[in-house]
């Protein structure tokens, strides 16, 4: 590869002159690589909580995979780089990432969903990844910057928990994200960090576009009422507090638990159950956050040419 092909592509890596640039030349191709892969993409959400354990990586998921089942081109980023679950939540886990010339080919769960995830470069799932923040932001902006995501309408980057390396690198790398999800359970604990969560994604310039309250309730499978298992409310009270939207309740349901450790999506395998009906109803609201008619609009015309030919000679 020649020199002038790697400031095309820029593709430092592959190129054979990169020898010979210096690091300044190199950070500028890395730059306008990057740069060239987020112009392809409409919308970019990062989901984040404040704690471990509210259930985030499902929220992601499930999202993911409603967007892409409305017709969206979706790209599934994990960016848990210690701890990353997407492609079990997937049953992708075994698959591998290969390369092109122009970089990384994600693992395609649905012609129109993407991932990509540390867990498929690990080999030993057993095997933790024992890095400090530095390789972390590297590992992330390959992800973004070396990804042949192609063309999407949406990005949802599943975060670890707390506000530290990754969120701060994705917020860095992007720049301009639509909005971020903050995932919370009911009870004060998990509030409390949030709340945190929420003031982060302000002090960094990323919009909130809402709370998501997880295991909010237990509806007895013999009586039919609901339990509060983690208390009620909180997250919804959270919201109003903190001056964010409120994007929904979703209840506990013990089939989530079995669906996704053996790689299925809720929103596929019960989609009439309430959880389901929130995930959907999660998707919906974050359509409309950013946009959602200028989408579908968009989305008729590129995949459905005659069809909006006569919806707007109708008009």
């Amino acid at each position: 590869m020649t020199k002038e092909k790697c400031e095309k592509d820029a593709i430092c890596d592959t190129c054979d002159e990169s020898g010979s640039c210096s690091q300044q030349e190199k950070e500028a191709h890395n730059q306008e690589r990057l740069t060239s892969r987020l112009s392809h993409i409409k919308h970019r959400i990062m989901v984040m909580s404040g704690k471990g354990g509210v259930g985030k990586s499902t929220v992601s998921t499930n999202l993911a995979v409603a967007l892409s089942l409305d017709g969206f081109d979706v790209g599934l980023l994990d960016a848990d780089i210690h701890g990353p679950n997407i492609p079990k939540m997937l049953g992708i886990e075994s698959k591998q990432v290969i390369g092109s010339g122009k970089g990384m080919i994600p693992i395609e769960v649905f012609p129109n969903l993407k991932v990509i995830s540390m867990a498929f470069f690990i080999g030993d799932r057993d095997n933790p990844v024992v890095w400090r923040g530095p390789l972390k932001h590297s590992a992330i902006n390959q992800f973004l910057g070396e990804v042949e995501w192609g063309n999407l309408d949406f990005l949802i980057v599943d975060l670890p928990p707390g506000t530290g390396d990754e969120p701060l690198s994705v917020a860095h790398l992007i720049k301009s994200v639509d909005g971020s999800i903050i995932v919370t359970t009911p009870q004060d604990v998990a509030l409390l960090d949030s709340r945190k969560a929420i003031t982060f994604s302000r002090m960094i310039g990323i919009p909130v576009i809402g709370i998501v309250e997880n295991m909010s309730g237990l509806i007895c499978p013999h009586c039919q009422k609901e339990i509060p298992l983690f208390k009620i409310g909180g997250g919804e009270k959270a919201a109003k507090d903190m001056g964010v939207s409120f994007l929904g309740r979703i209840p506990i349901d013990p089939e989530m638990v079995t669906d996704c450790d053996r790689g299925m999506p809720f929103v596929m395998s019960q989609p009439k159950s309430e959880a389901a009906k929130a995930f959907k109803q999660i998707a919906d609201r974050c359509k409309e956050y950013v946009g959602f008619k200028e989408i579908e609009k968009q989305f008729e015309k590129e995949k459905y040419p005659y069809h909006f030919k006569e919806k707007e000679a109708k008009r």
